[in-house]
């Protein structure tokens, strides 16, 4: 897969077969999407085309009144989307004044003119340009008029629930992991800088990695305590992790994510772990002692390993 970040990087004699979104997550349905795109690809003997955007939309559109998460980093969006089979990736770049394109504009400007469309496949719903005043009807109306077909995928459906990032963004707020990762298709993760903690879970035989999440915009799950699969140079080892503020230990009430990775007693300060999600086990709670605190994290080990396994 080729990959640009603009537009204007990408040149083609070739047919097109494109497609446009965020692709936040990768989930199930735009796999679909994606399918659906590369065989229109074969169809027309040409090329696949992913026209994605960083930052958001919403980031640059609402700066002072946006607390949006994303399920993906754009580096995580980019691996996964490498896995694909497609065969070229445009990430460009989202401004205000690319926002201001009317879809006419957007239509005869970019997937014509810059990106030679054959075929654009959208998503069910899909809006675009100023205002998402573009829709698949108006695609229709223009697309005799420029030379191209258009495709429209119906909503993908897991146990009649719509697929979408914001659904999934809702499940993992919500603490509902198992419906998350199954919209997702696969464990929910995040990557992190292993820091130096207050080393109290050491002195109950249950030390932590404590994680700092390196891009701001990453969803972090819901506070609570998790069934987890932590990667460590390659290695995939079991373990538990609480997301919250600690409340039995942390005087400052600061928010923090801490992993207990079960037959594991390496330095591994400073480098960068990967967390994957199984299932939630419970909310956290605060312990009149960390004498009762470690019977809970007994307790909590036995139902992660049952989880895990």
């Amino acid at each position: 897969m080729k990959i640009y970040n603009c537009i204007e990087d990408f040149k083609t004699t070739s047919k097109t077969a494109v497609t446009i979104g965020t692709f936040d997550g990768v989930h199930n349905g735009h796999k679909v999407i994606i399918e659906q795109l590369k065989n229109a690809a074969k169809t027309i003997d040409g090329e696949s085309v992913i026209l994605t955007f960083f930052p958001h939309p919403r980031m640059v559109l609402y700066p002072d009144n946006n607390d949006l998460r994303l399920l993906n980093t754009i580096n995580e969006r980019i691996l996964m989307l490498e896995k694909s089979g497609v065969d070229h990736l445009i990430i460009h770049p989202f401004s205000k004044e690319f926002s201001r394109l009317n879809s006419t504009e957007f239509v005869r400007d970019i997937l014509v003119n810059k990106l030679n469309v054959t075929t654009l496949v959208i998503g069910y719903d899909h809006h675009f340009g100023r205002n998402r005043e573009g829709s698949f009807e108006h695609l229709q109306e223009l697309a005799p008029l420029y030379g191209f077909k258009v495709e429209e995928i119906a909503a993908q459906e897991i146990q009649q629930v719509n697929i979408s990032s914001t659904k999934v963004r809702l499940s993992l707020l919500s603490g509902e992991i198992n419906a998350a990762n199954q919209f997702l298709g696969y464990h929910y993760f995040i990557k992190g800088t292993v820091i130096d903690g207050n080393k109290i879970g050491k002195t109950i035989n249950f030390p932590t990695a404590n994680i700092k999440v390196d891009e701001w915009y990453k969803l972090i799950p819901t506070k609570g305590v998790y069934a987890v699969k932590t990667i460590v140079n390659g290695n995939v080892f079991d373990g538990m992790l609480n997301i919250g503020n600690r409340p039995t230990i942390n005087e400052n009430n600061n928010e923090t994510i801490e992993v207990n990775i079960f037959n594991f007693d390496e330095d591994i300060y400073t480098k960068e772990i990967q967390i994957e999600f199984y299932d939630r086990i419970r909310d956290e709670q605060k312990f009149e002692n960390l004498e009762s605190l470690k019977k809970q994290l007994e307790i909590d080990k036995k139902k992660a390993i049952q989880v895990l396994n």
